[in-house]
């Protein structure tokens, strides 16, 4: 393996929550890593690692593979196909670009079209996790693209987590993310339902959601989210404004393909509503606080020490 990750000269955009640690597990597996963030100073501790730092994103089309893990479809829009974009070099572009983001089917397509144009086979190959679970190598990671490219790619990709699965040609790895993060949404919401239901009848949280993880119905999700569930530290993995934005996504598909999500549909409205209460910026468990308060229950934090299922 550690040849194959030798074997080509990778560039990196977006050194954010998500995208740093991964290009770090590429930077201390030994690839030849640049990375170029548009805050410099988030992407200089890569150096620590082996990796070197760009200037630009067009400083990396000389690269074989490009890699992007940025925030929303304009970012990825700004970073490739914008001028300064690594694909819009003269006479220069990578032969592979991967994007990790969750963007639109829409954008996507529209930087596909824009790398083709130019000779660069692009890979949609977005993630499963976040920061905690891309350091101990559990991240997921689904591509769609060329075969060829993902065959190509598969050995970084791999590098980055637990696998890569391969969805299928264009953005058939989009609608199966935004699918993935539709079902967190309606999951957490549940969760949260059925957490202060058992703790209103008298159970403690820390003992309830320690049944639930060990039973059929438990998971690494329910196992990693309860620490904050249990001990109410909401530091943020994932806000509700991107579980927001994933829900919509979902829904538009929906709408587009005339398939009715009603339980989708309502968990939306409870995390928009999760927003308008200054929750924005907190990890989207502080459903727990809207459901509690909706509940006439004063929740408060146990001070219990459980396992997170990453360890």
């Amino acid at each position: 393996m550690d040849g194959d990750l030798k074997r080509h000269k990778i560039g990196w955009i977006g050194t954010g929550r998500m995208g740093f640690p991964m290009a770090e597990r590429l930077a201390k597996a030994g690839c030849d890593l640049t990375a170029y963030n548009r805050t410099r100073a988030k992407a200089e501790p890569l150096t620590k690692s082996g990796a070197k730092i760009a200037a630009s994103p067009a400083e990396l089309a000389s690269c074989d593979i490009v890699f992007t893990m940025v925030s929303a479809s304009d970012d990825l829009k700004e970073v490739t196909i914008s001028q300064g974009g690594v694909l819009a070099v003269s006479g220069r572009a990578p032969k592979i670009l991967v994007d990790c983001s969750t963007v639109s089917e829409e954008a996507s397509a529209e930087v596909r079209v824009a790398a083709s144009k130019r000779g660069t086979q692009m890979l949609a190959a977005p993630v499963s996790g976040n920061g905690k679970v891309v350091k101990v190598g559990k991240l997921t990671i689904v591509a769609s693209g060329p075969k060829d490219a993902y065959d190509a790619a598969r050995p970084y990709l791999d590098a980055m987590g637990k696998g890569s699965s391969y969805a299928g040609e264009g953005e058939l790895a989009r609608i199966v993310k935004i699918c993935h993060n539709v079902l967190l949404g309606v999951v957490i919401q549940n969760l949260v339902e059925i957490t202060v239901l058992a703790e209103k009848c008298g159970v403690k949280r820390h003992a309830f959601l320690d049944f639930i993880n060990k039973s059929v119905m438990g998971s690494l999700f329910t196992a990693y989210k309860t620490p904050a569930l249990v001990n109410l530290d909401m530091s943020p993995t994932f806000t509700p404004v991107l579980l927001k934005k994933d829900l919509d996504l979902g829904l538009a598909a929906a709408r587009k393909t005339n398939t009715p999500m009603p339980v989708t549909a309502a968990t939306r409205e409870l995390v928009q509503n999760l927003i308008g209460l200054g929750y924005a910026d907190k990890d989207f468990a502080t459903l727990i606080f809207q459901q509690a308060k909706n509940s006439g229950l004063d929740i408060k934090p146990e001070n219990v020490e459980v396992p997170d299922g990453l360890h």
